[in-house]
Formats: C-alpha cells, sequence, structure tokens
C-alpha cells in the first residue's frame, strides 16, 4: 500500500486554492495537505483555514516550512522567478519538490533548474498537467494508420476575457517571465505538441502585444521544423483578440490520412480520423473513441510525483524539468526570431 504524502503548500493564490488542494483532497489515499507558507501571511493564513490546515502549520519563512520533518514534498505556486531558488533551497534540505509552470522566468534561470535537478536524486518535478491528458496516448495510437507523417497544425486562439481572474494577479500583469502568457499558457500547448510529435528543431515566428493588460507579446504565429523527422507544421497561440470562436484543436497529416484533436470544449473533447492515401480513396470521417478525466491531468501528474517520492526514484517523473526546459525554450525562439523580422531561430538546449 502506498503511503499518504504531507504537503507542504508554497505561494496560496487562486491555483493553488481552487485547483491544486481540490486535486489532493480528491485523493486522500495519497496526500494531506498539512502546511502553508505566502509571502503575505493573511493569505496563507485564509488558504489554511479553508484547508484545515493547523495554525502552528502556517509558517513565517520557507526555511521554517523545510526544517518541518513531517513534510514529505513541498509543492510551489510561485511565480516564475522565484523557481531556481526555491528548488536550490529545497534540495539542500533534501525536500522533493514539484512547481508550477513555466520552469523558470528565463533561460538561464531554466538551465539552472535542469542543472540542480539532475545533480540530486532528489525527486524535482514541473506540474504541465498538459503532459498527462489521454489525448497524447490516443493520437499516438493512430499515428501508424495514417502515416508516415508528415505535416501538422497545432492552433489554439480566442477572444480576449476581460473578466480573467488570472490576469489580475500582478506578477501576470507586469511579468519578470520572458513571454509573459506566451509562455503561462503556451508551454501547455508546446507539452500536447511536443509529447505527440517530439521536440521541436527549428522555428520562425511572428510575436505581437494585442492587448496592454498582457504586459507583453501575447500572440504568436509560427512554424516549425520537428527534431527527429522532418515533420513541419505551424503552431498559432493566443486569447487576446476581439469576440471569436474558441478554437483548439491539432490536426496531424500523414500521407494515409489525417487525425484531428478537438480541445476547444474542454469539458467535451473529441477526435476524428480520415484514412486514405489520397482525394479519390473512398472512407467516412471516423470519430475515435475518447475521454479526458475531469482534472485535465492533475491528477496523473500528482499521482506520478507520488510513485517518484514514495519509490525515491526521480526517473519515474514524466514532467522532469528537461522536459519542461524545451517548452519554454520554444518561446524563447518565438521572441527571438520575431525579433528578427521572422529568422529562423533554433531551439536551445539545456
Amino acid at each position: 500500500m502506498s503511503p499518504v504524502l504531507n504537503v507542504g503548500i508554497v505561494g496560496t493564490g487562486i491555483f493553488a486554492r481552487e485547483t491544486h488542494l481540490p486535486a489532493y483532497e480528491h485523493l486522500p489515499q495519497d496526500f494531506k495537505v498539512v502546511a502553508a507558507f505566502n509571502r503575505t501571511k493573511s493569505k496563507a493564513e485564509k488558504f489554511a483555514e479553508h484547508a484545515g490546515i493547523a495554525e502552528d502549520k502556517v509558517y513565517d519563512s520557507l526555511d521554517e516550512m523545510l526544517a518541518d520533518k513531517t513534510i514529505s514534498f513541498i509543492d510551489a505556486l510561485l511565480p516564475a522567478q522565484f523557481n531556481a531558488d526555491t528548488v536550490e533551497k529545497c534540495i539542500a534540505a533534501g525536500k522533493p519538490i514539484i512547481l508550477e509552470k513555466p520552469i523558470a522566468a528565463t533561460i538561464d534561470q531554466a538551465r539552472k533548474v535542469v542543472k540542480l535537478a539532475e545533480s540530486t536524486p532528489i525527486p524535482v518535478a514541473i506540474a504541465e498537467n498538459w503532459l498527462f491528458l489521454n489525448a497524447a496516448k490516443v493520437l499516438k495510437e493512430q499515428l501508424a494508420e495514417i502515416g508516415p507523417i508528415t505535416a501538422f497544425t497545432y492552433n489554439s486562439t480566442g477572444p480576449f476575457v476581460k473578466e480573467n481572474k488570472y490576469l489580475a494577479t500582478s506578477w501576470r500583469q507586469k511579468p519578470e517571465h520572458i513571454g509573459g502568457f506566451l509562455s503561462d499558457g503556451g508551454v501547455h500547448q508546446l507539452a500536447l505538441l511536443t509529447e505527440v510529435l517530439g521536440e521541436v528543431s527549428s522555428l520562425s515566428a511572428f510575436t505581437k502585444q494585442v492587448r496592454k493588460q498582457s504586459g507583453t507579446d501575447d500572440v504568436v504565429f509560427s512554424t516549425m521544423k520537428m527534431k527527429t523527422s522532418d515533420v513541419i507544421g505551424t503552431f498559432t497561440y493566443g486569447s487576446a483578440f476581439g469576440l471569436c470562436e474558441k478554437s483548439v484543436y491539432f490536426k496531424i497529416y500523414g500521407l494515409n490520412g489525417a487525425v484531428t484533436l478537438n480541445l476547444s470544449d474542454k469539458k467535451k473533447p473529441y477526435m476524428t480520423k480520415t484514412v486514405g492515401e489520397s482525394a479519390e480513396t473512398k472512407s467516412e470521417v471516423q470519430t475515435i473513441p475518447y475521454e479526458e478525466e475531469p482534472s485535465f491531468g492533475v491528477h496523473q501528474e500528482f499521482l506520478n510525483f507520488h510513485e517518484a517520492v514514495a519509490k525515491k526514484e526521480k526517473g519515474l517523473i514524466k514532467s522532469s524539468p528537461r522536459v519542461a526546459f524545451h517548452h519554454l525554450a520554444c518561446v524563447a525562439a518565438f521572441l527571438e526570431s520575431s525579433s528578427k523580422n521572422g529568422d529562423n531561430v533554433v531551439v536551445v538546449q539545456p
């Protein structure tokens, strides 16, 4: 029987309260949230009251929390610029840590996180729940029938939401992490893309700031070449436009057909496939049986981290810092290419 792991929450904001805490509460046989820390202690105290955390487990500093030997691991939901230093402190204290994405605020900081994580047996993970979507597994199962794969179109676009609760946070309005919303949300899309088709080798892109509220560029239109194949494609991301239909889809083209994932409605995702080598082929559109778990991968990412911590085997972690580095590196390449008038840019390595 696997142990119940005691969780210390660092950063008790919206996502901690509305996503991470409910996920842990949904898995009581695996996790118990026992401690909290926030730079504004009153926020941690409010979170603790909501989570049923004892008053003496609301800490005044991260150092105090790390000294608590009853805590199994740290779940850090911080502005990305604090991730590298937090990882360093946790490793020094011998505490496993899972961090919210993006991995860091800059490529240099991201490299530091990768280096730290790979220098220790202590599990370090980045919470990129889209790596755990059922969609990736089901898509990969279709590729042999429609292959060889030649190209793809990945699109995630939609209208600007003025009442976006995340946009109201100051660290998102004045982002210190490269790309702002391009990295904050874009790494989700890049996680799914690369989980199915592998890493991006190089890209050409134009980025643009459409809304002043974003604080920096908030849309990207790009072309990509994948690393381990001659597959090419387009990647489009941004939700800063005027009123339009929300459109999230991933279409993969092969010499013998195509498969399309539609995530425009997360509650009702669907997948279709056509099989045939040309327009003359007589084939109907097939609906692929497919469902997404309600937490949209959050439960699976926590259970994956639980296994790594319980077994003291960091190699079990799917969302490793090295994997997450690539997603941020793609965002950095978007911005570099755009600054060079769309020149092709190689995506950097850790």
